[in-house]
């Protein structure tokens, strides 16, 4: 039987280890984790092996040769022009493949019994057969389903951390027949999970899934690959140490000398050559390579350190990682989680800080403190974007160097010489990162449309007017006050897409990065008429002699989170008298607390003035708070169902898009008025794709995220909906507190569970298993349905927090209640028990 070994990765998130090198050729235990998965397939009398090649395909050839002297016959295709994908590469080689063969990864450590595999494969005469693994947080991998007989039903490349339904995960290991080929485009893109796979599923082809409980790592970030060392040196992966072992779990090379007072704990891995200074203290998990030199009283708490280092007297290293040839002088600390580059120097008492990451050649000069990556960046992280836009604490994680780094990356992913716009909030920190945003902008070539302060609503609604590819907004946290957001948008002013965050984000790490030429660096223009523009589009959507007639007082109040607000004048215009409080800026946000005694201040206003109602909005104009004509607060789900109520009195037979959490009166009201309910993944951008691309869609949101008006524009927008709610209540001659009246009486209520980012992805299959499938709906979360009634309990991960919501909705309040008291106890259960196994693990 042949494999095909995928190798042709550039493995991007382990910068700078992989600067000059492809990823399967970072050595684990001082050996490429390519001989590893050789090693694997030789021990399971698997010998010829076809290795796809890509990036530095060199690299590869020159170590395995022939692969004569591991034991194998190996033979290479390399991609010469552009990657081909996962099946693409395969496909290529498909003349080599004539009988059942194997794909295997070539940037994960396992020791699979891929005989055992086969012979599964073989006995459910299957097309296509992936080898599972189950692990504690699927949000990096293919998540599968399977049935009791272990085909295949369902599976989702890298879901959001809310899209989790499994902990069964796709190790990139294939047992394949050689006709599935025959499926794939001849010399295109293309990829196993995203196109061959649902393909042969669609198709009825019979796929399995082989779960293995053997130890398997995908090394896709630094943090997996120092704990592979570790895993591989505490013997919990069988692979081939390089070193005889001369004590128990201490293995040492040839011709290495280690001075009689240097102090080892096992397990350690020394290489061969190396030299081992006096008193030297090496902890257990530390693995060094060959030819390194250990000066006197260094102290070693678990680093990797490559071929070649040079390691000073009295340095500290902690759980990091040298590269090859790299320098660490006296008295110099590296600390956890950060990497020095090959060839790179760190000077003598200097510091790289935690996480810290230094490309290669690199020079920190003697007493340094380097606390940001050298050069550019930030503190090393996973990932960009989160839930929404890329957010990070003011001037720590968001500095003027990242937001340079940041623009140029994102204009790096567009064509030289387009136009994008910037926006921000009126905050002094807004200003200065936008500003860094357009210097990383321009110099990549890309021109920018600078709209300075100007609310978010507002942004949105005159982007697509300006011929532009599209935006960047920056504004202060909506839930974290100590927070920048930066949000991008398209050119019809909907937040990116994921693959668009992607590209971004490859950019960013893989240092990328387009530098435009002299005469192409790009261009600032100041457009005018922006608020006339974004006026006109307001009044055009609007009943403007409705609301001129209504004589209408309204009190806003804008919790002293800006100022020279718009709205005010727009009504103004209209005829209304609107009443402003707390609209100037203080240079600390409010809290949630100000926000609550600043909510109770407006309702005693709007009761002392007789104002119709009273409403306080926050997130740049985003989000609202009602208040009604006695000053009762409305918000939340109330709020949601009053929105949906009124909007749908003015436009029968409309439709409504909400969140898959809000409450089941929007069914009940949608169906008085004819209307329909598109549900969506519980974050903005699903709502705001779900409204642009569903036809008749006459209002989104909730009251917890904002409303979204999609004639006007794609985005949340307060300001809009104030002046929406003059024009209905005026027209249908009600007052909030009236409509309020009208409401279905629903009881929705919800709770939060503390729960490990390890847990999620066991917890929500346990829930999709213990559950008739005809009971559940898979939007986001898990939501479970009563066969008898509209009641549902749903439970949904938090995509940003290690927590997890419960919700209940029902018209019976015991029933409310006894579910929220069932599933948290079924919640709490299930993770006291799987912490309970991990610990005993431990």
């Amino acid at each position: 039987m042949r494999a095909v070994l995928m190798a042709g990765g550039s493995g991007t998130r382990l910068r700078p280890l992989t600067c000059d090198l492809p990823k399967p050729m970072v050595p684990i235990l001082n050996r490429p984790i390519a001989e590893h998965i050789v090693n694997l397939l030789r021990r399971h009398g698997i010998t010829e092996v076809i290795a796809t090649l890509h990036y530095l395909p060199d690299v590869m050839r020159d170590y395995f040769q022939d692969g004569k002297d591991f034991g194998v016959q190996m033979t290479y295709a390399v991609e010469e022009d552009q990657p081909l994908g996962t099946a693409g590469c395969v496909k290529n080689i498909a003349e080599l493949l004539d009988d059942t063969f194997i794909v295997i990864s070539g940037d994960s450590v396992a020791d699979f019994d891929l005989q055992a595999a086969i012979r599964f494969h073989k006995a459910k005469g299957s097309k296509a057969t992936l080898v599972l693994t189950r692990v504690p947080n699927p949000i990096e991998f293919g998540v599968v389903i399977t049935d009791d007989e272990n085909r295949i039903c369902r599976f989702l490349e890298k879901p959001s951390a809310s899209e989790i339904f499994s902990d069964t995960v796709n190790t990139g290991t294939y047992i394949l027949e050689p006709e599935v080929l025959d499926y794939l485009p001849d010399n295109q893109e293309s990829d196993f999970s995203k196109d061959l796979f649902p393909l042969l599923l669609e198709k009825g082809e019979p796929m399995f899934g082989y779960i293995s409980e053997s130890y398997w790592c995908d090394v896709g970030h630094l943090e997996a690959y120092r704990e592979a060392q570790y895993d591989a040196l505490y013997r919990k992966v069988v692979v081939d140490y390089a070193y005889n072992q001369t004590e128990p779990d201490i293995w040492i090379g040839q011709n290495t000398f280690i001075d009689p007072s240097a102090k080892l704990t096992p397990p350690v891995i020394i290489g061969n050559n190396c030299r081992i200074g006096a008193r030297v203290t090496i902890e257990p998990g530390t693995v060094i390579g060959d030819n390194v030199t250990i000066g006197n009283d260094a102290d070693l708490k678990r680093p990797v350190i490559w071929n070649g280092a040079i390691i000073g007297d009295e340095a500290h290293l902690r759980a990091c990682t040298i590269s090859r040839g790299a320098r660490v002088d006296r008295r110099a600390h590296v600390l956890e989680g950060a990497v020095v580059g090959a060839l790179s120097t760190v000077g003598e008492e200097a510091q790289i800080s935690p996480g810290v990451r230094v490309w290669p050649s690199k020079q920190i000069e003697s007493g340094a403190t380097l606390n940001i990556n050298l050069i550019w960046g930030n503190t090393a992280q996973r990932n960009l974007f989160g839930q929404r836009g890329v957010a990070g604490l003011a001037n720590i994680d968001i500095t003027p160097e990242f937001a340079v780094k940041l623009g140029a990356a994102f204009g790096s992913t567009l064509k030289s010489g387009t136009t994008v716009t910037v926006s921000r909030d009126q905050r002094s920190i807004s200003r200065m990162v936008s500003r860094s945003l357009i210097a990383g902008l321009m110099s990549v070539g890309v021109n920018v449309q600078n709209l300075e302060a100007t609310a978010i609503p507002v942004t949105r609604a005159v982007l697509p007017t300006l011929n532009v590819a599209g935006g960047i907004h920056v504004r202060l946290h909506p839930d974290r006050s100590d927070q920048i957001l930066i949000e991008f948008f398209d050119n019809k002013g909907i937040d990116i897409p994921k693959g668009k965050e992607k590209k971004i984000e490859g950019a960013y790490f893989k240092e990328d990065l387009r530098r435009a030429l002299i005469h192409e660096i790009g261009s600032v223009a100041y457009p005018s008429r922006v608020i006339d523009i974004y006026t006109t589009a307001f009044e055009h959507h609007l009943d403007v002699e409705a609301i001129r007639n209504s004589k209408s007082k309204v009190v806003i109040d804008y919790a002293y989170a800006v100022s020279g607000a718009v709205l005010p004048q727009l009504l103004g215009k209209f005829g209304c008298d609107a009443v402003v409080l707390n609209a100037s800026l203080k240079p600390t946000a409010p809290t949630a607390a100000d926000r609550e005694v600043l909510l109770g201040q407006l309702g005693q206003v709007v009761g002392a003035l007789q104002a119709n109602f009273g409403v306080q909005v926050s997130a740049n104009g985003e989000q609202l708070v009602l208040v009604d004509e006695v000053g009762a607060p409305i918000r939340g789900e109330i709020l949601t169902a009053l929105m949906t109520h009124i909007i749908l009195t003015a436009r029968p037979r409309g439709t409504v898009v909400v969140p898959v959490h809000a409450s089941g009166a929007i069914e009940q009201i949608a169906r008085r008025h004819d209307g329909q309910v598109i549900r969506t993944k519980a974050n903005p951008t699903a709502l705001m794709e779900a409204c642009h691309t569903n036809g008749n869609v006459v209002l989104g949101g909730s009251g917890d995220m904002g409303f979204i008006f999609p004639q006007l524009h794609p985005g949340f927008d307060a300001m809009f909906c104030i002046a929406k709610l003059i024009e209905m209540l005026t027209i249908q001659e009600r007052s909030l507190g009236e409509l309020w009246t009208d409401l279905p009486r629903i009881c929705h209520r919800s709770q939060t569970v503390r729960c490990p980012w390890t847990v999620k992805g066991a917890l929500m299959r346990h829930l999709v298993e213990s559950h008739p499938a005809e009971q559940l709906e898979l939007t986001d979360g898990v939501k479970i349905l009563d066969p008898s009634t509209e009641s549902w309990v749903l439970v949904l991960p938090d995509a940003g927090e290690p927590l997890v919501h419960i919700f209940s909705n029902s018209e019976d309040r015991d029933w409310v209640e006894e579910k929220l008291r069932e599933y948290r106890a079924y919640v709490q259960d299930f993770i006291d028990k799987e912490q309970g196994i991990e610990e005993v693990g431990v």
